[in-house]
Protein backbone atom coordinates (compact mmCIF):
# COMPACT_ATOMS: atom_id res chain seq x y z
CA UNK A 1 0.00 0.00 0.00
CA UNK A 2 3.10 2.72 0.92
CA UNK A 3 4.34 2.46 -2.59
CA UNK A 4 1.22 4.32 -3.53
CA UNK A 5 1.87 7.68 -1.15
CA UNK A 6 4.20 10.09 -2.78
CA UNK A 7 7.42 10.50 -0.75
CA UNK A 8 6.61 13.51 0.86
CA UNK A 9 3.51 11.60 2.63
CA UNK A 10 5.71 8.46 3.33
CA UNK A 11 8.21 10.97 4.74
CA UNK A 12 5.62 12.17 7.21
CA UNK A 13 4.29 9.29 7.81
CA UNK A 14 7.68 7.67 8.66
CA UNK A 15 8.04 10.99 10.97
CA UNK A 16 5.08 10.43 13.18
CA UNK A 17 5.47 6.54 13.48
CA UNK A 18 8.90 7.80 15.07
CA UNK A 19 7.09 10.39 17.03
CA UNK A 20 4.65 8.06 18.29
CA UNK A 21 7.18 5.30 19.35
CA UNK A 22 9.39 8.18 21.09
CA UNK A 23 5.88 9.60 22.83
CA UNK A 24 5.49 5.61 23.98
CA UNK A 25 8.51 5.13 25.42
CA UNK A 26 8.41 8.68 27.36
CA UNK A 27 7.35 7.16 30.74
CA UNK A 28 9.53 4.12 30.37
CA UNK A 29 12.90 3.70 32.49
CA UNK A 30 15.72 5.77 31.26
CA UNK A 31 18.02 4.06 28.78
CA UNK A 32 20.01 1.61 29.92
CA UNK A 33 18.35 2.16 33.38
CA UNK A 34 17.78 -1.12 35.17
CA UNK A 35 15.80 -1.55 38.97
CA UNK A 36 18.44 -3.62 40.85
CA UNK A 37 21.34 -1.93 38.96
CA UNK A 38 23.64 -0.20 41.66
CA UNK A 39 24.37 3.90 41.91
CA UNK A 40 27.93 3.30 40.15
CA UNK A 41 26.10 1.77 37.07
CA UNK A 42 23.55 4.20 37.29
CA UNK A 43 25.84 7.24 36.96
CA UNK A 44 27.97 4.86 33.96
CA UNK A 45 23.68 4.85 32.25
CA UNK A 46 23.01 8.57 33.34
CA UNK A 47 26.40 10.62 33.27
CA UNK A 48 24.53 13.77 34.20
CA UNK A 49 22.35 12.45 37.35
CA UNK A 50 23.11 13.88 40.36
CA UNK A 51 23.96 13.42 44.12
CA UNK A 52 20.83 14.50 46.12
CA UNK A 53 22.29 16.59 49.38
CA UNK A 54 19.53 15.53 51.70
CA UNK A 55 17.68 12.24 50.01
CA UNK A 56 14.11 11.94 50.46
CA UNK A 57 13.66 8.22 53.03
CA UNK A 58 10.70 6.02 52.76
CA UNK A 59 10.02 2.93 54.26
CA UNK A 60 12.49 -0.38 53.79
CA UNK A 61 15.76 1.88 53.69
CA UNK A 62 14.94 3.49 50.51
CA UNK A 63 16.92 6.73 50.04
CA UNK A 64 16.22 8.94 47.08
CA UNK A 65 19.94 9.49 46.48
CA UNK A 66 20.30 10.70 42.95
CA UNK A 67 18.15 12.99 40.63
CA UNK A 68 18.51 13.60 36.84
CA UNK A 69 17.91 16.32 34.47
CA UNK A 70 13.79 17.28 34.17
CA UNK A 71 12.15 15.16 31.39
CA UNK A 72 8.94 16.86 29.69
CA UNK A 73 5.96 14.10 29.75
CA UNK A 74 2.58 15.02 29.34
CA UNK A 75 2.97 18.31 28.68
CA UNK A 76 4.07 18.74 32.41
CA UNK A 77 8.02 18.86 33.77
CA UNK A 78 9.01 15.71 35.42
CA UNK A 79 12.06 15.50 38.01
CA UNK A 80 13.22 11.78 37.97
CA UNK A 81 14.55 10.78 41.29
CA UNK A 82 16.31 7.13 41.87
CA UNK A 83 15.51 5.43 45.26
CA UNK A 84 18.51 3.31 46.39
CA UNK A 85 18.58 0.56 49.14
CA UNK A 86 20.85 -2.47 50.17
CA UNK A 87 23.04 -0.72 47.41
CA UNK A 88 20.57 -1.31 44.56
CA UNK A 89 18.23 0.74 42.40
CA UNK A 90 14.87 -0.05 43.86
CA UNK A 91 12.61 2.78 42.55
CA UNK A 92 12.46 5.50 40.26
CA UNK A 93 10.06 7.79 40.41
CA UNK A 94 8.65 11.12 38.92
CA UNK A 95 7.12 14.09 39.97
CA UNK A 96 5.41 17.23 38.53
CA UNK A 97 3.68 19.70 40.57
CA UNK A 98 0.80 21.15 39.42
CA UNK A 99 -0.89 23.27 41.65
CA UNK A 100 -0.13 26.50 39.04
CA UNK A 101 -1.62 24.29 36.40
CA UNK A 102 -5.24 24.78 35.48
CA UNK A 103 -6.41 21.28 35.29
CA UNK A 104 -4.36 20.22 38.90
CA UNK A 105 -2.94 17.67 36.86
CA UNK A 106 -6.02 15.82 35.46
CA UNK A 107 -5.08 15.83 31.43
CA UNK A 108 -1.13 14.55 32.27
CA UNK A 109 -2.67 12.27 34.47
CA UNK A 110 -5.02 11.00 32.27
CA UNK A 111 -2.39 10.67 29.23
CA UNK A 112 -0.16 8.58 31.69
CA UNK A 113 -2.76 6.01 32.37
CA UNK A 114 -3.97 5.74 28.55
CA UNK A 115 -0.21 5.21 28.09
CA UNK A 116 0.14 2.56 30.51
CA UNK A 117 -3.29 0.65 29.50
CA UNK A 118 -1.55 0.81 25.63
CA UNK A 119 1.76 -0.49 27.50
CA UNK A 120 0.62 -2.93 30.46
CA UNK A 121 -3.46 -3.43 29.94
CA UNK A 122 -6.13 -2.93 31.92
CA UNK A 123 -4.84 -0.74 35.44
CA UNK A 124 -6.03 -1.83 38.79
CA UNK A 125 -7.20 2.19 39.67
CA UNK A 126 -8.58 4.24 42.60
CA UNK A 127 -10.41 7.39 42.54
CA UNK A 128 -10.94 9.24 46.27
CA UNK A 129 -11.94 12.52 46.98
CA UNK A 130 -8.03 14.20 46.15
CA UNK A 131 -6.38 11.76 44.72
CA UNK A 132 -6.39 8.81 41.83
CA UNK A 133 -4.43 5.82 41.08
CA UNK A 134 -3.81 3.62 38.51
CA UNK A 135 -1.16 0.86 39.16
CA UNK A 136 -0.10 -2.33 37.03
CA UNK A 137 2.24 -4.87 37.34
CA UNK A 138 5.08 -5.71 34.73
CA UNK A 139 7.06 -8.84 35.71
CA UNK A 140 9.95 -8.11 38.82
CA UNK A 141 7.99 -4.79 38.66
CA UNK A 142 5.15 -2.06 40.16
CA UNK A 143 4.11 0.40 37.79
CA UNK A 144 1.66 2.91 39.16
CA UNK A 145 0.33 6.51 38.32
CA UNK A 146 -1.01 9.35 41.19
CA UNK A 147 -2.41 12.53 41.21
CA UNK A 148 -2.92 14.84 44.08
CA UNK A 149 -5.61 17.16 43.40
CA UNK A 150 -5.70 19.06 46.36
CA UNK A 151 -4.73 22.71 44.74
CA UNK A 152 -1.74 23.46 47.77
CA UNK A 153 0.00 20.03 47.24
CA UNK A 154 -1.03 19.13 43.68
CA UNK A 155 1.53 16.16 42.19
CA UNK A 156 1.49 13.86 39.51
CA UNK A 157 3.58 11.13 39.81
CA UNK A 158 4.65 7.81 37.51
CA UNK A 159 6.22 5.14 39.93
CA UNK A 160 8.45 2.33 38.62
CA UNK A 161 9.52 -0.14 41.94
CA UNK A 162 10.54 -3.82 42.21
CA UNK A 163 8.09 -5.64 43.27
CA UNK A 164 8.35 -6.88 46.87
CA UNK A 165 5.64 -10.09 47.36
CA UNK A 166 5.84 -11.09 51.06
CA UNK A 167 4.25 -14.42 51.92
CA UNK A 168 1.45 -14.68 54.58
CA UNK A 169 3.22 -15.46 57.77
CA UNK A 170 5.17 -11.72 57.31
CA UNK A 171 1.92 -9.57 56.99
Amino acid sequence: MHRFLSKPVRALAGLALLSAAQAGSAQGLPPGVRLGMSADELQAALPGAERVPRPQRLAGGLAGAWRAAPTQLAGLSFEPVFFFAGGQLRRVEWVAATASAPDLGAAAFAEIVAWGRDRFGPELGSNDPGSASAAWVQGDCDVYAQRISDPRHASVRLVYKARQLKDASEL
